[in-house]
């Protein structure tokens, strides 16, 4: 009787085991092309420095107006017809990529290169050379029209060569200030996680997160916005960043008779522990912290597996007072923080009181 391989599956040869031609092929195909589109784009970032150059170096000399980008784009179009990449904004674009960075060397001086513009009170320098050569051209573009310092630059710039993050999810963790909200949360982490873990639980939970994808009246009522959550899933995962899973909303717990139930529960893959988000559209309570830590008390005992990591607990609120919320998680033993949600159109404090209160505006209508 013959056996018939199947494509992809791996078979024993002695004491070894072998993948199937087609697996390895498929592999290198793989490999190859993710290497020529690293190597497409450090070539197209390359130039894009090059043209810049000149057109900075031309512009300077020659004293060329603003115009001159339009008909250098048209020329090339009639040169080159079919052209991409070179409108009079890409134009624009690179000679502001040239402008930002023209103090830098491309290649392994980088590093060295940057590290001149960082505090020296910086930790360690973050390898840059592949970083700043791995993200696109519009990712570049983005970040330098968004971030002014070069350390929120530089921050960006890694995070999204890391987390192959595209560029509206690049420009979602701008929008929600991800540089700055990382690890401002009020927690106890210090005394509940273990240690090999705290320093990532501090990276990946955020002091505020920004929820766009939410309409104003999801916000102002808690079913209203979990609803709304469990709906877009896929952008409120991306708002939390980076490994998470989602597991189920209003997740059921039973303890002697009594059913409770969880807003949101999720697992992270980095942490290797469950995960607890409970919603609350007002302001920090005391009493929130009390609850969480039941849930998570009865996580922990009735549903973590063996290997995992303590469950950690974020009550995800309109309003905070850190103090408040420092005094109120400091003697829990179970792990938690206190995190803001906000969206892009809240009113800024400074308007809102000039404003009337909306009831008093209702009454005047």
């Amino acid at each position: 009787m013959h056996c018939h391989e199947t494509p992809g599956t791996a078979k024993k040869v002695g004491k070894f085991i072998t993948f199937s031609p087609l697996t390895d092929l498929k592999q290198n195909i793989i490999q190859s092309r993710y290497a020529a589109a690293r190597l497409a784009n450090k070539e197209q970032l390359l130039l894009y420095f090059r043209v810049g150059k000149m057109l900075a170096g031309k512009i300077a000399a020659e004293k060329w107006g603003v115009k001159i980008l339009t008909q250098i784009s048209d020329d090339l179009q009639k040169q080159l017809p079919g052209l991409r990449g070179f409108s009079p904004t890409n134009l624009k674009n690179m000679k502001q990529f040239y402008n930002e960075y023209q103090s830098l060397t491309f290649g392994q001086s980088l590093t060295g290169q940057l590290r001149k513009h960082r505090k020296e009170t910086t930790p360690e320098p973050l390898q840059l050379p592949d970083h700043f050569l791995n993200i696109s051209f519009t990712h570049h573009i983005l970040i330098l029209n968004k971030c002014k310092s070069i350390e929120e630059r530089l921050f960006y710039i890694t995070e999204a060569s890391t987390r192959f993050w595209s560029v509206s999810i690049l420009e979602h963790h701008i929008l929600s200030d991800l540089f700055s909200n990382q690890g401002k949360l009020p927690n106890n982490f210090d005394k509940t996680l273990p240690k090999e873990i705290k320093p990532s639980a501090l990276k990946i939970f955020q002091d505020e997160y920004l929820m766009d994808f939410m309409t104003p009246g999801a916000i102002e009522d808690e079913r209203v916005l979990e609803e709304k959550v469990v709906s877009d899933i896929k952008h409120f995962i991306m708002t939390l960043g980076h490994g998470f899973s989602f597991i189920a909303n209003q997740y059921r717990l039973e303890l002697a008779g009594e059913e409770f139930f969880i807003d949101l529960l999720f697992f992270n893959r980095a942490l290797r522990c469950l995960v607890v988000f409970e919603l609350k559209r007002g302001k920090f309570k005391p009493e929130y912290a009390g609850q969480l830590n039941f849930y998570l008390n009865v996580l922990d005992e009735k549903v973590k597996l063996k290997d995992e990591n303590p469950s950690i607990g974020i009550i995800l609120c309109k309003e905070k007072n850190d103090t408040v919320v420092e005094f109120s998680v400091s003697t829990i033993d179970k792990a938690m923080g206190v995190a803001k949600y906000r969206t892009s159109r809240d009113i800024p404090k400074e308007i809102k009181t000039i404003l009337p209160d909306p009831d008093e505006l209702a009454k005047l209508l």
